[in-house]
């Protein structure tokens, strides 16, 4: 038994029980005042920040990832408030940029600070590897070197020419049997389809055969594509690393899709190789074709400072490979998708092109001393369809193409509000100033922003927002060319775009065929909205009906 005092002794709090709550809550306090501190400071510094709401840590990730599927139009809404805006991430920021002061500062006169860069090419390293989308310094300056010298070349223009003919006819003949057959199609996909093959022929030198009339499974395209939106997905995804390690969720997706691109593009080279070989040993090396994939292995093969370390495996081959598929296929093939959606929506636009094409066919045939064939509806109209087509793509010629001023306003219109690469992030070497004042720090990222700066009204005027071809013709009917730190769909600066001319010629060759013979109607329901990936592609294709087209 305890005594009296013993059980009240009990019944009282110790010295040492009670001093503990009190001092774990003046711990409590005192951190708690710390992180409030902390609070109030990062919030004071940030006072001044054009752009989301940035927090500790995490930074704007939140409103990042909300807006993340909408992410074009969402920067557009901060970049008409503020020139330049700036968005916090974990471990790093993004300057979004689209005053063309800015941009020319960044891709022009200070070129040098502002490489792709280590956080860039970490995340497209898997795709891209050492290619000229992916590359700096000397490795970019040895491929761009190469590469402007192919594009220079007449004989790849006067190749390229006929290989877009060819297949701009390919993709007719398969519109006009979804006529007959009524069925609804995806313009995205057969623009996929068409590029793809053309830029494997002019490219590469295969043929690959994707548009053929019973259009065959298409795996590279969709692992491709797979494969390009995660690495996206990479640029705002804290955990990708985390994912990638563990091979889980999206990483396991894009390492699955890598394999079938890979097997793919190995194919594609191991092709080519055994080709030359074979011409070669043939004595016949006149029929070693001069496309962009033969000129880099034989820089691989002679060895030496021109390439022999960068091209002499095929490891290297497949990164000009791929960057080139994603230049010469995805690209192209989107604008041609806007495009058309484009059309379809603007019928006025519409009829304005049809007219300068039928037109420019009558004058072409007056100068050519031919006879037009004449297209009816009663026996052998499907013949003589078929040949009027094939006529009149035979007067589009390399400088004929030249003389279609309204349907180049349409395409660089189009190109203006669409870009095809809506994005362009640069990373940072050194602590910098941009010409409006906004301090860049290294090891950040600036990015100039193409869809934002096309809808710009302090770029393009009140009307900004629409389509409005004109915009691109002078009083005397002559195209008029905007700076390209401006209308920056093609880049610019030491990075300008290689390959202009021949986006240009194809998607006129497509076009000016299509829209001369074919009408399109969006199929009524039809979603029609970007999806986030390093092109700007339309999320579920572009559902059309298709019709023949009145011929006079």
């Amino acid at each position: 038994m305890s005594s009296p005092m013993e059980e009240a002794h009990h019944g009282m709090p110790s010295t040492t029980t009670a001093f503990f709550p009190l001092a774990g809550l003046h711990k409590f306090m005192a951190i708690f005042l710390v992180f409030l501190s902390w609070i109030l400071v990062h919030w004071w510094s940030l006072r001044k920040q054009k752009g989301p709401r940035s927090w500790p840590v995490i930074g704007a990730t939140l409103e990042q990832l909300r807006n993340y599927y909408r992410m074009h139009d969402w920067l557009v809404e901060y970049l008409s408030k503020h020139r330049t805006v700036t968005v916090d991430m974990p471990f790093t920021s993004y300057t979004y940029i689209a005053d063309p002061v800015n941009v020319e500062h960044v891709l022009k006169t200070n070129f040098n600070n502002y490489p792709k860069g280590e956080v860039y090419r970490s995340y497209m390293d898997v795709l891209l590897g050492d290619g000229i989308f992916n590359a700096d310094g000397e490795l970019w300056r040895k491929q761009r070197k190469t590469a402007s010298f192919e594009f220079a070349s007449k004989n790849l223009r006067d190749f390229s020419t006929i290989v877009f003919r060819e297949y701009s006819l390919k993709l007719c003949s398969i519109l006009s049997q979804a006529c007959k057959a009524g069925k609804v199609v995806d313009m995205q996909e057969l623009y996929m389809r068409m590029t793809l093959d053309s830029i494997c022929k002019v490219g590469f030198g295969v043929e690959i055969g994707t548009l053929s009339p019973e259009l065959p499974e298409n795996s590279f395209a969709q692992a491709f594509d797979a494969a390009n939106i995660i690495v996206t997905l990479r640029f705002i995804d804290p955990l990708w690393r985390v994912k990638k390690f563990l091979h889980v969720g999206s990483e396991a997706l894009l390492e699955q899709s890598i394999k079938l691109v890979d097997e793919f593009t190995y194919s594609v080279i191991r092709r080519r190789k055994a080709e030359i070989v074979q011409a070669r040993a043939s004595g016949k090396q006149e029929k070693i074709k001069h496309d962009i994939l033969s000129r880099f292995i034989e820089l691989g093969e002679a060895g030496g400072d021109d390439g022999g370390s960068l091209f002499g495996d095929d490891k290297g081959l497949r990164d000009v490979v791929l960057n080139f598929v994603i230049a010469g296929r995805d690209t192209t093939a989107t604008t041609l998708s806007w495009f058309t959606y484009m059309a379809m929506t603007h019928p006025a636009v519409a009829e304005k092109l049809r007219r300068e094409l039928a037109a420019f066919e009558a004058d072409r045939a007056r100068e050519e001393g031919v006879a037009l064939v004449p297209c009816s509806d009663g026996e052998g109209a499907d013949e003589a369809f078929v040949a009027r087509v094939a006529q009149f793509a035979g007067l589009l010629s390399y400088d004929g193409l030249g003389k279609l001023v309204y349907l180049h306003a349409c395409v660089t219109e189009t190109l203006r509000l669409y870009p095809a690469v809506p994005q362009d992030p640069k990373g940072i070497a050194e602590d910098d100033v941009l010409p409006d004042g906004t301090k860049v720090r290294a090891g950040g990222m600036v990015t100039y922003v193409p869809y934002s700066m096309g809808r710009m009204e302090y770029n393009w005027g009140p009307d900004a927002a629409s389509f409005r071809p004109e915009r691109w013709i002078g009083d005397d009917g002559a195209f008029r060319n905007a700076s390209p730190f401006k209308f920056t769909a093609f880049q610019a600066g030491p990075r300008i775009c290689l390959g202009k001319d021949s986006a240009y010629l194809q998607m006129k060759m497509a076009l000016a065929i299509l829209c001369r013979f074919f009408r399109f109607e969006l199929v009524e329901g039809h979603p029609v909205k970007y999806r986030m990936m390093t092109i700007l592609s339309m999320a579920h294709g572009l559902k059309v009906r298709v019709s023949r087209a009145p011929l006079a």
